[in-house]
Parts: C-alpha cells; sequence; structure tokens
C-alpha cells in the first residue's frame, strides 16, 4: 500500500475536521480579502494587513493622493476647555451676565448638571487682539498669542454628544459607543510606520488620568491589534512588560521569539487569521522597541534651552514632557501621536475648579509647552508636514453651571452645539479664522463644523479620501467617518 495512503487512513475525524475548517476558512477569507482589495486601493504599494503572506502589516503604504501631512500630532484636553473664555469672544453676552437665559435658547437642548432658569455668563477674563489677522484670545493663554498666525481656528465646531465618554469616542472612533477603531489606528492601517523599530502609534497621558472614552479612545476596534495605539510613559519604564523577565538575556530572548514566530507563522499558513500576523509583528516590534523606544524616551538628551522652553523636566509625568516627547516621536517617523492631557472640566464645583484661579493654573501648565511645541516643529522643518490638532470633545455653556448658582466660583456646563478647535501646520491655512458662533455663544452662526466634518479633513491632509479608506467587517465597509463628514476645503492652505 501507498505510505501517504495508509497515512491518509491513519487520520481521525478531529484531524479531518480541523484541517477542512482551515481550508473552509482560507477560502472565505482569501474571498473577502479580495472584495475589501477591490473596493480600495489605500494598500496599493504592500500587500493586505490580512493577507496571510504579508510580511509586515506595519509596511509603508501609499494613500490615494498626494499628502500634506505625513503624521500626526493630537492634544486632546480631556474635559473640554471653556471655549468662551480662551478663543471666542463675546462682549455680548458679558453685558448680559446674571440675567436668565433666554427661554427660546433653552428649548429642545439637554445639558449634564443644569436645571431651571440658568443666568448668563460672560467671561471675567481679559481679552486682546493678537497676531496679524488680530485673532481674539484671552489672558488665560498667553503664550498662544505668539503663535497666533501659526493657528488655523474653527470656531462652529458642534457635535452630538453632551457626556463626556461617548463625545470623546465620537471624536476618535466616529461612534458615541466603543467597539470602533480609533483615528490613530485608521491612520496607521492606511499609511504603515516610516520606522520599524518604534510602533506607529504612540499614546501620551499627563494629569494621572486616562482619557474619558477609556482605551476604546485609542483602540483598534474591529482592525487588526497592531494598529491600536501603544501606550508610552514619560516616566519610569517607557513602556510597560516590554522589558525581559528576569534571568533572560538578549540572545535568549532572540530565540524565543524564533521558536514563537515559526509556530505562529505555521499556523498564519495553516488558519489564515490576520491576528496571528498580528502577533508576530508585535513580538517583534517589542523586541526591537527595547532598544529603540528608551532612547526616543530620553528627553535628558536634549538642551537646556529646549527643556527651558517647553518647561520639560526629565524624569516627571507632565504634559510639558510630552509635547517635548511628541516632537522626538514624530521625528523619528512616528506617524500619530495622541495626547491626552486630564483635567479640563471646569464646572467650578470647588475651589480652584473655576475658570477664574483654576483656569489660570491649568492654562499654565499647558499654552506654554504647545507654544514651544510648535516652534520647535518649525524650527526643525517638521510643522509643514506635520498636522497638530487642539481641542475637547465638545463646548461649555454660555450661562452658569446650575449647581454653582449661589457660589463663588464660577464654571460651565457642558454644550454640544458649538465650541472653538484649531489645527496647525500640516497644509492648513496659517492666522486664519473659520466659522462663528452666535452674540452670546449657544449656536453656531456661520460655516458649521462637525465632527464628521473635521475627521474627514484630517484623513485628507493625509492623502485619503475618507470615503474610501474602509475595512470590511461582518459583511459591510466600515469608516472613521461613518455615513458623513465633508472635507472643509476653506481650511486648507
Amino acid at each position: 500500500m501507498d505510505p501517504r495512503f495508509e497515512q491518509m487512513l491513519l487520520r481521525t475525524r478531529r484531524h479531518f475536521l480541523q484541517q477542512s475548517a482551515a481550508g473552509i476558512g482560507g477560502i472565505a477569507l482569501a474571498a473577502l480579502t479580495n472584495e475589501h482589495a477591490k473596493g480600495q486601493d489605500v494598500l496599493a504599494s504592500a500587500p493586505l494587513p490580512s493577507d496571510p503572506l504579508a510580511p509586515n502589516p506595519l509596511a509603508l503604504r501609499k494613500p490615494h493622493f498626494p499628502a500634506k501631512a505625513k503624521r500626526v500630532i493630537y492634544l486632546h484636553m480631556t474635559g473640554s476647555p471653556p471655549n468662551l473664555d480662551l478663543f471666542d469672544y463675546k462682549p455680548s453676552l458679558a453685558e448680559h451676565t446674571d440675567q436668565d437665559c433666554p427661554a427660546e435658547f433653552l428649548q429642545g437642548r439637554e445639558f449634564a448638571f443644569t436645571s431651571g432658569t440658568p443666568k448668563l455668563m460672560g467671561s471675567p477674563r481679559r481679552w486682546s487682539q493678537v497676531g496679524d489677522q488680530g485673532t481674539w484670545m484671552s489672558d488665560a493663554i498667553p503664550h498662544f498669542h505668539g503663535i497666533a498666525d501659526d493657528l488655523c481656528m474653527v470656531h462652529s465646531m458642534y457635535t452630538d454628544q453632551f457626556n463626556h465618554a461617548p463625545a470623546e469616542l465620537l471624536v476618535y472612533t466616529g461612534s458615541p459607543r466603543s467597539g470602533r477603531p480609533s483615528m490613530g489606528s485608521w491612520v496607521t492601517y492606511g499609511l504603515g510606520s516610516e520606522n520599524e523599530n518604534l510602533p506607529g502609534f504612540v499614546v501620551l497621558i499627563s494629569s494621572g488620568v486616562q482619557p474619558n472614552g477609556g482605551k476604546s479612545s485609542f483602540g483598534s476596534g474591529f482592525l487588526p491589534s497592531v494598529y491600536q495605539g501603544v501606550q508610552c510613559r514619560s516616566k519610569g519604564d517607557p513602556v510597560l512588560y516590554a522589558s525581559d523577565p528576569a534571568g533572560m538575556d538578549r540572545p535568549l530572548r532572540r530565540k524565543t521569539l524564533d521558536a514563537l514566530g515559526d509556530l505562529n507563522q505555521i499556523q498564519a499558513s495553516a488558519m489564515g487569521h490576520p491576528e496571528t500576523l498580528t502577533r508576530i509583528s508585535q513580538y517583534e516590534l517589542a523586541f526591537r522597541m527595547q532598544t529603540a523606544v528608551p532612547e526616543v524616551m530620553d528627553i535628558s538628551q536634549e538642551s537646556q534651552a529646549t527643556l527651558e522652553a517647553y518647561g520639560a523636566k526629565p524624569g516627571e509625568s507632565s504634559l510639558a514632557n510630552n509635547c517635548l516627547l511628541a516632537r522626538r516621536l514624530v521625528e523619528s517617523g512616528v506617524r500619530f501621536v495622541q495626547l491626552f492631557d486630564w483635567g479640563w472640566d471646569f464646572h467650578g464645583t470647588s475651589v480652584g475648579s473655576g475658570i477664574t484661579d483654576g483656569l489660570t493654573s491649568k492654562c499654565a501648565t499647558m499654552d506654554k509647552p504647545i507654544a514651544a511645541l510648535i516652534k520647535d516643529l518649525k524650527q526643525r522643518g517638521l510643522f509643514e508636514d506635520t498636522l497638530v490638532v487642539w481641542g475637547g470633545e465638545f463646548g461649555r455653556t454660555p450661562f452658569r453651571e446650575g449647581r454653582t448658582a449661589s457660589s463663588k466660583v464660577l464654571g460651565r456646563d457642558h454644550y454640544p452645539d458649538v465650541f472653538s478647535m484649531w489645527l496647525a501646520g500640516g497644509g492648513t491655512k496659517a492666522g486664519f479664522d473659520y466659522g462663528a458662533s452666535d452674540e452670546l455663544g449657544f449656536s453656531v452662526a456661520e460655516n458649521p463644523v462637525h465632527i464628521h466634518d473635521l475627521q474627514a479633513t484630517i484623513l485628507h491632509l493625509l492623502g485619503f479620501d475618507h470615503e474610501q479608506l474602509s475595512y470590511r467587517f461582518q459583511g459591510r465597509d466600515y469608516r472613521l467617518t461613518d455615513v458623513h463628514g465633508r472635507v472643509v476645503k476653506e481650511l486648507l492652505a
């Protein structure tokens, strides 16, 4: 009897089912990836990340068209800053301070902590026009005054959500519910990474608190997990759990990974599951990161003048350190750097949390390092192709937060209908103000920009048609902007 035939007879039903499942799964996966490939050309310069033969899911890929921006630094002020006390000057609102809010402005609106008839509240800050275009800014952000001519201000943002977590998830995933890929994951999926020794998407968190949306705000959702944000720390080990176990030296670690890689490659060839490729890629990236990450995260290598400009101090955890790290990371080829800074939820329910002393103290930790970041990027020739975005998840009310009605501390409630954000560099117009709210700051008066429009514009600056950057999951194509969004071409240089 032929030995090959004899071997086939010895196979059990378990062998048959296992191998049949792999074959059927491989056929299904091939059909899906082929259908996906027909739907978009974003990955034309490299194999599909879900292709079992793809050597590296983070390989460089071409966008749909030539891009103005190659990388992104997104500065998220967790809790949402009070735009009416920073960028949106409303003298008419100040004239009506302590008057009852007109009923027509409240009808049909929901607020987080306000009931009854609230009192209008103009900003107690001092205001001035700065830069060549005469942009209005308050005295809470004096260092921003010096970079006004570099900023593309948007005063007409609006969102659908008025609670922190859903609103933040909408900004970063296009959905108020968890489970969708974050913006940084989409960008890394579409473009790959410029440095094979560093993650394509890095997350830095200051003020000691995770984002309101949790890790879903920088997660990969249904994309392969190789595209999720890697959280790094500016104090202690840069990346948790990346160090070798005690007693394992680097050569032994290499041998271990080689063995794991062989086993995973066998499984990838047999099963064709994209997460197996992710596992191989992540093991290898972690091995390379052990050398590369400590070096790029060591800000003590910077000059004393640079440290002082940012207000950074080696060995500490702060937004200042993270801004300097963001520059070092994009300079080293990281595609998307996401900064979350907690503490911007200015309800004013306690001493130090109001829009007078509280906002002054919080801005003192923010506007100096961010202004230094913009100047540093320009000095190093990175500003033109690095897109910087600053903002929160929604705005704040033009009236006093209900719980502070009898308090001396001034605070504002959550407000989704209109707020301010800014972009800089990466192909945006410099020294430009776009959109406006009404005279009391209740609604968008001109040029509305929805969160989905912001997402579409960011992707456009990176060279993507937001309707074509998609991923097939559970039988349908998903995208960051869902089924909405338009590119705000007026913001483009």
